[in-house]
């Protein structure tokens, strides 16, 4: 099944479909329940090496494939807005700082990019690329990529290309996110299973 646009039904929609008399109220409760889990994930953190490993980037891509571009750019930018009003939704929050200035620190780059891989991984997922293992797995890698880019662009102008950029905001996750990846190409696929035999889709 696809759209005139050519494109897929996401999760989201065979889940709780689109309606004309529900279409408002929809976007609202997804996009808060979508920030309110993007903010618990990153204060869960899971021994790992050679860092603790958080589930936040794992929530992000996986949750805004199911969304679709719109839903997950907008869950994110309400997310982010709960941030910069100073609720204590980002990692080490409120320890590290609140609001604004956690903001521009050192994550801020991360935090961009956050927006930018969850329309792009949306805008996958309405493509149809949740639905299997290898293209699941490019998706989060993509997700992955357009996360670390600004990220990692960020922390240099903050610190300097003179200090080890890449050993601070690059190394110490790789281990992390391939762990995240292999799990998202076996949580989604599998998603699309139930939903194709549930739906018949």
């Amino acid at each position: 099944m696809t759209t005139q646009n050519n494109l897929m039904p996401t999760i989201a929609n065979l889940v709780w479909p689109e309606g004309k008399s529900t279409n408002a109220l929809r976007f609202v409760v997804l996009a808060f329940a979508g920030s309110l889990l993007i903010a618990l994930s990153s204060k869960v953190q899971i021994p790992f090496y050679p860092v603790p490993m958080t589930m936040q980037t794992f929530v992000i891509l996986g949750l805004s494939m199911a969304l679709g571009w719109r839903l997950a750019g907008a869950t994110l930018a309400l997310y982010l807005l709960e941030g910069t009003l100073g609720l204590p939704v980002f990692a080490g929050s409120p320890e590290k700082g609140i609001g604004l200035a956690y903001m521009m620190g050192s994550t801020g780059g991360y935090l961009l990019g956050f927006l930018v891989a969850a329309v792009t991984c949306g805008w996958l997922g309405e493509k149809g690329w949740d639905r299997n293992v290898f293209k699941t797995a490019a998706a989060m890698f993509i997700g992955n990529a357009l996360i670390y880019i600004p990220g990692i662009l960020w922390l240099g102008l903050i610190f300097g290309w003179d200090k080890p950029i890449i050993e601070w905001g690059l190394t110490p996750f790789i281990l992390g996110d391939i762990t995240k990846i292999a799990l998202a190409t076996a949580v989604l696929p599998l998603a699309w299973k139930f939903l194709n035999k549930k739906y018949d889709v």
